[in-house]
């Protein structure tokens, strides 16, 4: 376990979910994009019961509009309004709190009210304006490590969210740029990130992104989404983003690194496991 140790983090409440400080490892899952109102309802359903069935502080997260694709001529989503009130009905169905990521200053008010997490995209985390927008919404923000930044360059964009007064942060470490079309999962900046004070994500399946690598699309490869998820709660980290859908080849965004359902249990039962070893080590 890092030197840190798990006390030495701030709690960060997100609905009924705690992450960081001694809380128990949380479970940020759901799908990419939402492709329409009866699967994104049926995800979050499934989500729920594995949550239930399994005892995981489960965040639900979706995307309303996926503004940051390769082409122009790729599925982005319902858009704001429709997407908003798709994923305000996952919330009163099932409990759920729900992250989204934002992508412009604008959107922020509208997604604040549904949303109980703004997600600072990983290709906009150096935008000062929109930094400063989602910490003055008072939500819980998380900020997703530029795959063009150094682990220790998040100092910064916190700084900027801590400046509008809002200290419920999360950062998340999704890969790095590792030459063209590759990136790589850098577990040492889970340890560094963690130094600022803040809970740690562990992004397993955009970690295993080939960005662009289908040329009008990114590519990936899910297989080592469980290896890299198991290593960073290894290393210690305060929760694990996944995205899933029930049939990822026909994904309308992700296709390649999006996990089937299916898996997820077995997946958690394994790396629950390795959290409790570290926790008893550590003492947390």
């Amino acid at each position: 376990m890092m030197e840190t140790g798990k006390s030495r983090v701030r709690a960060v409440r997100v609905g009924k979910v705690t992450v960081g400080g001694r809380a128990p490892m949380a479970l940020i899952a759901g799908v990419c994009v939402i492709e329409s109102r009866e699967m994104c309802l049926a995800v979050a359903r499934r989500l729920c019961a594995l949550a239930r069935r399994h005892d995981i502080p489960l965040i639900f997260k979706a995307s309303y509009d996926k503004a940051n694709r390769t082409s122009h001529r790729a599925f982005r989503g319902p858009g704001l309004e429709r997407g908003l009130q798709i994923l305000k009905e996952v919330k009163e169905r099932y409990g759920l709190p729900v992250l989204v990521d934002v992508h412009c200053v604008r959107e922020v008010a509208a997604a604040a009210e549904v949303a109980d997490v703004l997600q600072l995209p990983a290709f906009l985390s150096r935008q000062t304006d929109l930094a400063l927008a989602l910490g003055a919404s008072g939500r819980a923000v998380n900020i997703k490590k530029g795959q063009f930044l150094a682990p220790w360059d998040i100092e910064h964009i916190v700084a900027k969210i801590e400046s509008t007064g809002n200290r419920r942060v999360l950062i998340t470490e999704r890969g790095t740029c590792f030459g063209y079309n590759n990136l790589v999962a850098d577990m040492r900046s889970l340890v560094i990130m963690r130094q600022f004070g803040y809970p740690v994500v562990f992004d397993a399946t955009h970690s295993v992104q080939l960005p662009g690598a289908r040329g009008g699309a990114s590519g990936g490869d899910r297989r080592m989404a469980a290896y890299l998820a198991r290593a960073a709660v290894a290393v210690g980290c305060d929760a694990v983003f996944l995205e899933v859908h029930p049939e990822p080849e026909k994904a309308l965004s992700d296709a390649a690194t999006s996990l089937p359902l299916r898996v997820l249990g077995r997946m958690w039962t394994r790396l629950s496991a390795i959290d409790a070893l570290i926790r008893n080590k550590s003492g947390a």
